[in-house]
C-alpha cells in the first residue's frame, strides 16, 4: 500500500537523512555527546558517504583500557547487555576466545542496522561503525585478526563496552518513546472513534464512548490523585525522619554511649570475676580442709576397723565357759548402763547447749544494743582515728568478738583521756576557788557600801525631818512673841 511508509525497526542506528548541526565544541562528561539524534528511527545502512555529527569527542579521551578493574567492570557491562538479549555466549575474563568475540561484535554491528558474514566484511563494517560515530578508541584493523590476544584485547574490549553503552542508551529511549505513544495513541483512537459516531450520527454511542472516557480519565485522575498524595506523605515521613536525625544524636554518639555501657558492663563482669575467683580460693581452701579432715576420719576408722579385726581373733583364740559367759553378760549389761547413761548425759547437755545458744543470741542482741551505744558515745566524745565495734559473732575471743582490741586500742585512748578530764577539771577547780574569793571580796565590799548607804539614808531622813519642822518651830517662837494674836493666826491659816 502506497503512502504507508516504512515500519520502524529495532535498529539503534541514527537517521542519516536529516542530520543535526555539527557542534562546535562538546565537553568530555555531555551525555548528549553519545546520542544519534534524528527524525525517526530507520534500518539506514552505514554506506553513506556523509559521517555523523554526533558524539565529537577527542580520540585522547582519558579511557583507563589497561586498567584491570575497568576492564572487568566492561565485561560484565557486555555480558549483562548479552544476557538481557539471551544470547547463548558471553565474554570469559582475562581474555576471552576469539569466536565469542567474533559473535559479540555480530550481534553488536547487526543491533546498529549491520550484518556483516564475512570476517574481511566484518573489520569494515567496524571500522565504518566506529569512525562515522567518532568512537574515542583506536581499533586497529589488525586487531580483528587476533581479537583474543593481550596487546589487542583492551582497546577492543573499549570499543565495544562503548557501543554496548550505546545500545542500552537507545533502548531505553526506543522504550520510552513507545511508552508515550501508546499514551497518545490512547487519545488518537478515542477522537477518531467519537469522530466516527458524529459523521454517522450516532450519537448515543458517541455519549457513550464520552462517557466511558470520561470515567477512565477520572479513575486516571483519582489515581494519580493518590500517587500524589502517596508520595506527598512519604515526602513528609522522610522529612520527619530527616528531622529526627538532625535533632537526634548521631550514629557516633549513640556508639559511643553503648561503647561506654558496654566498658562499664566489662568492668562489672571483671569486678564479679574477681569476687567468684576469691570465693573459689575460699571454697577451695575449705574444700582441702575438708579433704584433710576427711583423710583423718578415713585413717581413724581403719585404725578402728583394725582394733576391731584383732579383737575378734582374740575373742576366736580365747575359749569360752559358762563362767566367762556370765562375766562377758555382766559386762555387757554395764555397759549398756553406762550408754545409757552417756546418752543422757549427752541430751542433757545438748539441752543445756541450746540453752546456752538461745542465752548468747540474747547476749548477743544486748551487746549489739551497747554497742550503738558506746560507738555514739565513742563519736560524742571525738576520742579521734575513727573507733567503732564492730560484733563479729564468729570470733572466738573478746577481741575478735567486740571488732577491736579492747586493751591495747580504746582503754589507753579512754585513759589519756581521762588524763585529760582531771586536768581540765583540776584547772577548772582552781579557777572556781579564784572566783568565789573574788565573790566573797565583791560581798564584803557590797556589804560596807550598802552600809554606807543606810548611814547616808539616816542622815537624809534626819535632815528631811528638820527641814519639815522648822517652819513650825518658827512659828512657835513667833507665838511666844509679842505678835499680835490675829496676826500669827494668818500666818498659821497661811502655812497651813
Amino acid at each position: 500500500m502506497r503512502g504507508a511508509g516504512r515500519r520502524p525497526t529495532n535498529s539503534v542506528a541514527p537517521d542519516w537523512r536529516h542530520p543535526p548541526p555539527t557542534p562546535t565544541a562538546t565537553k568530555a562528561n555531555d551525555p548528549r555527546q553519545f546520542i544519534a539524534t534524528g527524525g525517526r528511527d530507520s534500518d539506514a545502512s552505514f554506506a553513506s558517504s556523509r559521517p555523523s555529527s554526533v558524539g565529537v569527542n577527542p580520540r585522547s579521551a582519558a579511557i583507563p583500557i589497561s586498567d584491570r578493574s575497568y576492564q572487568l567492570n566492561a565485561i560484565r557491562t557486555i555480558n549483562a547487555y548479552l544476557s538481557s538479549h539471551s544470547l547463548p555466549f558471553t565474554l570469559k575474563p582475562p581474555l576471552p576466545s576469539a569466536k565469542d568475540i567474533t559473535e559479540t561484535l555480530k550481534f553488536i554491528l547487526s543491533r546498529f542496522g549491520l550484518n556483516p558474514s564475512e570476517s574481511q566484511k566484518l573489520d569494515d563494517d567496524l571500522q565504518t561503525l566506529l569512525k562515522s560515530l567518532n568512537c574515542p578508541v583506536k581499533v586497529n584493523k589488525s586487531a580483528l585478526r587476533a581479537p583474543g590476544t593481550p596487546h589487542s584485547w583492551p582497546s577492543l574490549l573499549a570499543a565495544i563496552h562503548w557501543l554496548v553503552q550505546l545500545g542500552k542508551f537507545d533502548d531505553h529511549r526506543l522504550s520510552t518513546r513507545a511508552q508515550q505513544l501508546a499514551s497518545e495513541n490512547k487519545v488518537f483512537r478515542y477522537t477518531v472513534e467519537n469522530y466516527s459516531h458524529y459523521i454517522r450520527g450516532e450519537d448515543k454511542e458517541a455519549d457513550d464512548l464520552d462517557s466511558q472516557f470520561m470515567l477512565e480519565l477520572e479513575q486516571e485522575k483519582a489515581r494519580l490523585v493518590a500517587d500524589v498524595n502517596a508520595s506527598e506523605e512519604n515526602l513528609k515521613a522522610q522529612e520527619a525522619k530527616l528531622e529526627a536525625l538532625k535533632n537526634g544524636p548521631s550514629e557516633r554518639e549513640v556508639l559511643e554511649n553503648e561503647k561506654s555501657a558496654l566498658e562499664e558492663d566489662v568492668k562489672k563482669f571483671h569486678s564479679i570475676i574477681e569476687q567468684l575467683q576469691g570465693r573459689i580460693t575460699t571454697v577451695e581452701r575449705s574444700l582441702e580442709e575438708q579433704v584433710k579432715g576427711l583423710e583423718t576420719k578415713v585413717a581413724e576408722k581403719e585404725s578402728i576397723y583394725a582394733e576391731n579385726e584383732e579383737l575378734k581373733k582374740k575373742v576366736e583364740e580365747q575359749g569360752i565357759n559358762p563362767r566367762d559367759a556370765d562375766r562377758m553378760k555382766r559386762e555387757l549389761h554395764a555397759l549398756e548402763r553406762d550408754i545409757a547413761d552417756i546418752e543422757n548425759q549427752r541430751i542433757e547437755w545438748e539441752e543445756k547447749g541450746w540453752d546456752l545458744d538461745s542465752a548468747i543470741g540474747n547476749m548477743y542482741k544486748k551487746l549489739e544494743e551497747l554497742m550503738i551505744e558506746c560507738n555514739q558515745s565513742i563519736r560524742r566524745l571525738k576520742i579521734g582515728n575513727e573507733f567503732q565495734y564492730n560484733l563479729n559473732a564468729q570470733g572466738s575471743s573478746e577481741a575478735e568478738v567486740l571488732g577491736i582490741d579492747y586493751k591495747t586500742t580504746l582503754k589507753p585512748m579512754l585513759a589519756s583521756f581521762e588524763d585529760e578530764m582531771k586536768k581540765s577539771s583540776m584547772m577548772k577547780m582552781e579557777e572556781l576557788i579564784t572566783l568565789q574569793q573574788q565573790s566573797v571580796e565583791k560581798a564584803s565590799k557590797i556589804e560596807s557600801k550598802r552600809n554606807r548607804l543606810t548611814t547616808l539614808q539616816a542622815h537624809i531622813d534626819n535632815v528631811s525631818v528638820a527641814s519639815i519642822l522648822l517652819p513650825y518651830i518658827f512659828f512657835l517662837q513667833l507665838w511666844s512673841t509679842s505678835v499680835s494674836f490675829p496676826l500669827v493666826r494668818m500666818c498659821v491659816s497661811l502655812r497651813s
